[in-house]
């Protein structure tokens, strides 16, 4: 049902694949799986269940038994009143008793080993800041959508959460990212995500590929907001907050590890209250729901090399176990439209963007040209362009800053300021009243780090000052507040090395 990307994740991990006839064939010395859903009980030889998810939070209507989760259903564990596994791999105490209840025979053959997913997520909190700078977060805060799949997920009940909340989120002082359950990925195809998902996407929304990626945005996080789905499980067992964002029905089982901690964060009922309701999720602690779920931390592989030996009537090899660290994730479309929100108080600017197509009252639209749409390029008071590193072809023709700003006025009347960024630390701004200076950028510094904002940014904040400032003399120092970065901008005439500069 949900095996569209089976194979391409197989041919990604560097798996040999065999036919189904041939594997019925053969006698097997072990067959792993994470579901026991489907045939491969019919196999030949000891069976492994391992854990899938975070524990047992949910049942699909007309899935197995009425009411009971398939990891813990005899209508899949057993064949003929007998276990088919040799071995069923649980996460927690917690989840062995429940099997116990409904599938006595299954638990005899039941070990507690913990989590490998887990265990991989703890090996990787080191890349915290490598995440983060593949996903071009910064300083700001990411916030994690995380969907599961079915009728009672977040994207199907609440299809225009991303879209809404990237619209009020201020983007210089917050990244949106969606983690979906790759049954929703089979089920309606990347082409079709990509299609519905079309706005927030084009607003800088991270979206997690399926295989591994969601974790590392679990790690790169500040806070999630979920559905019913156990991923927020994963989140919690890392002392991320927790927002809530599920309606209630009758997948979510009472009780479960998952019901408890949505019992307990705060609930996100509409997107307006997600910077209102963020302070309280960041005070309560989710690891005790987390405490309920996994058991063993940081033991899984050991645990499961044991086990796994012992059937396979192998002395386990000496060499220690340890888990990968979890790819890297790809970086999120950079938006090429705003609009910018400004507040002037003297020499003092502050700058909040949003997308172009945010209901926010704004001060001006501002556009990357050539990247932006003809649309916005038309309209947007502000346009500005990156320069590009130098081309490798033996022949070129490279516009210089003071020519391209001065053009790009020439061919878009409603644009007011052209700017030409040069460097995260420099540009070209030229003003269609009063003219072309060189704009300096200091960073943050502290002790350890160094800190950047987006030079757009503040070429929007430079508009919004000589727009509400009818006399100045450069030079001229500003100051612009953008997000949680407060930058210091020094003003001054055009400098030959700026103007010159091949773009």
């Amino acid at each position: 049902m949900f095996d569209a990307d089976a194979f391409a994740a197989l041919e990604r991990s560097g798996a040999r694949t065999v036919s189904w006839e041939e594997a019925r064939s053969s006698e097997h010395d072990l067959i792993l799986t994470a579901s026991p859903k489907g045939a491969l009980r019919v196999l030949s030889g000891p069976g492994v269940l391992l854990p899938h998810g975070a524990g047992f939070n949910k049942t699909v209507s007309g899935d197995g038994s009425p009411c009971i989760p398939s990891g813990l259903d005899p209508h899949y564990l057993l064949v003929d009143g007998e276990p088919w596994a040799a071995l069923h791999a649980l996460a927690h105490d917690e989840q062995l008793i429940r099997l116990a209840e409904y599938c006595p025979s299954a638990a005899a053959r039941a070990a507690v080993v913990g989590d490998p997913t887990l265990d991989r997520l703890i090996g990787s909190l080191a890349h915290r800041e490598n995440y983060r700078s593949a996903l071009g977060t910064g300083e700001r805060r990411l916030i994690v959508l995380t969907s599961t799949w079915g009728p009672e997920s977040l994207l199907a009940r609440r299809p225009e959460l991303p879209k809404e909340l990237i619209s009020r989120l201020p983007y210089d002082e917050y990244q949106l990212a969606l983690i979906l359950h790759p049954n929703e990925y089979s089920r309606i195809s990347a082409f079709d995500l990509s299609r519905q998902l079309a706005p927030a996407l084009s607003a800088g929304l991270a979206l997690a590929r399926p295989y591994g990626e969601w974790a590392a945005l679990l790690i790169a996080a500040d806070a999630v907001v979920t559905d019913h789905g156990s991923t927020a499980l994963y989140a919690a067992a890392l002392g991320r907050p927790v927002i809530g964002a599920y309606d209630g029905g009758s997948e979510l089982i009472p009780g479960s590890p998952m019901a408890q901690m949505l019992t307990q964060v705060p609930r996100l009922a509409k997107a307006a209250d997600l910077v209102r309701v963020l302070p309280a999720a960041e005070a309560h602690d989710t690891r005790g729901s987390a405490e309920a779920a996994f058991a063993l931390p940081s033991q899984a592989l050991q645990r499961l090399q044991s086990e796994l030996y012992s059937l396979l009537r192998l002395r386990p090899r000496t060499v220690p176990v340890a888990p990968h660290p979890l790819p890297h994730p790809a970086a999120p479309r950079r938006p090429a439209a705003f609009a910018v929100r400004a507040e002037v108080a003297g020499c003092r600017i502050s700058i909040e963007r949003f997308p172009s197509f945010t209901s926010e009252a704004v001060h001006h639209l501002a556009a990357e040209h050539p990247e932006a749409d003809q649309r916005h390029v038309q309209s947007a008071s502000v346009l500005w362009r990156r320069a590009r590193p130098a081309s490798p072809a033996p022949h070129t023709s490279t516009w210089t800053a003071a020519g391209w700003t001065a053009r790009v006025l020439e061919d878009a009347p409603g644009c007011r300021t052209a700017a030409a960024i040069l460097s995260p630390e420099r540009c070209l701004v030229r003003h269609r009243s009063a003219g072309p200076f060189s704009v300096r950028i200091e960073p943050c510094t502290t002790s350890d780090r160094v800190l950047r904002t987006d030079p757009g940014a503040v070429v929007s904040a430079v508009h919004a000052w000589l727009s509400s400032t009818p006399q100045w003399t450069l030079p001229v120092s500003l100051v612009c507040d953008i997000g949680p970065l407060t930058v210091r901008v020094r003003l001054a005439p055009a400098d030959e090395a700026d103007l010159t500069y091949e773009l």
